[in-house]
């Protein structure tokens, strides 16, 4: 068990740095191309993602440790989307037209 272990542990953390290199978009890569990065994952295949992980990538954290998210994450989060709906209520008001004015659709 433990002759397996030492094979698919290295193994393992080498597919997860080339997979996490691949999919790093090439501004966030750090010290050398994006490139050169895989195939030293790839041909030193025990110290090589050890290096990419620790080296290869910019990785950013906000406070209290969690990523802080750039995009709005639902509707109700973003507040212009939220000014919008005030504004589109208070135009149906001044015209007079609202829900209370449209009939109910029919059912079948």
């Amino acid at each position: 068990m433990l002759r397996a272990l030492i094979i698919l542990v290295p193994l393992a953390l080498t597919i997860f740095a080339f997979i996490d290199c691949l999919n790093t978009p090439e501004n966030e890569v750090k010290h050398l191309p994006k490139v050169a990065w895989v195939f030293i994952i790839l041909l030193f295949w025990v110290v090589g993602p050890i290096v990419w992980i620790a080296a290869g990538k910019t990785r950013t954290a906000a406070a209290g440790g969690r990523r802080r998210r750039t995009t709005w994450v639902a509707p109700d989060d973003n507040p212009d989307f939220l000014k919008s709906l005030k504004d589109e209520e208070t135009k149906r008001r001044e015209k007079g037209t609202g829900p209370e004015d449209t009939p109910p659709p029919a059912t079948p």
